[in-house]
């Protein structure tokens, strides 16, 4: 059997031989049109979905597909969500530049990455430690540096709380409290909740501590799963 370190090397390997080509950008400009057309109306979220490299986060064979608003599975029995998915979660944080955002679930990067871009401090959660690995290379090849945890996602990032928004991207059996702990006041959280198909909430925290939830219509994400592998 190989070694984890021997793979990520190989995993590393792959991924300086990828190019960023003219032919993307464009492919990246034909994705903002169709998402404009589904509804997404912020600017910097399209802004920043038309320079993210979205290939770069996918495997080799899925790269064709890369800008087709369709999910892909990764390492680690996950997905990368459909840029749909993730331009509409990112547009109802209502992002500000000056927002601490801390992400559950930081997967193949590509959302930590759209948030990098949009020039907010990203903190990141990934529980599956082949997926952790994996990415925190390709993070600092693409020379994206935000801070990077491997952990679980319903505990959160306490020591770095708190946050004035925290973006979920993966299904939630519920909304967990320590993650609305750890919300500043006039914060906003965005978390899809349930089993299967799970309904998208908006969390937000009021100037008097006060909780409020609203919802934004279905989804499909894999599950949150709360121990930490070892």
């Amino acid at each position: 059997m190989l070694s984890s370190d021997f793979m990520c090397f190989i995993t590393y390997f792959a991924l300086t031989m990828k190019q960023d080509l003219p032919r993307h950008k464009g492919q990246r400009n034909q994705l903002v049109k169709e998402l404009i057309a589904k509804g997404i109306r912020d600017t910097k979220v399209l802004k920043a979905i038309s320079i993210v490299p979205r290939h770069l986060f996918l495997d080799s064979s899925f790269e064709a597909y890369a800008y087709q608003d369709k999910a892909f599975p990764i390492a680690a029995d996950q997905t990368i969500s459909q840029p749909y998915t993730v331009a509409f979660q990112t547009e109802l944080l209502q992002l500000k530049p000056t927002d601490k955002v801390l992400e559950i679930g930081t997967g193949s990067g590509y959302q930590a990455s759209v948030l990098h871009q949009m020039g907010v401090k990203v903190y990141s959660i990934e529980r599956q430690k082949e997926l952790f690995d994996q990415t925190k290379m390709l993070m600092k090849k693409l020379g994206n540096n935000f801070i990077m945890k491997y952990g679980d996602g319903f505990a959160g990032l306490p020591t770095y709380g708190p946050f004035e928004k925290i973006i979920v991207t993966a299904g939630a059996p519920r909304i967990p409290e320590k993650l609305v702990e750890q919300l500043a006041l006039n914060g906003r959280m965005v978390i899809p909740v349930g089993s299967g198909t799970q309904e998208m909430k908006l969390v937000t925290k009021d100037e008097k501590g006060e909780v409020h939830v609203e919802n934004y219509g279905s989804f499909r994400f894999v599950p949150m799963l709360s121990n930490r592998n070892s």
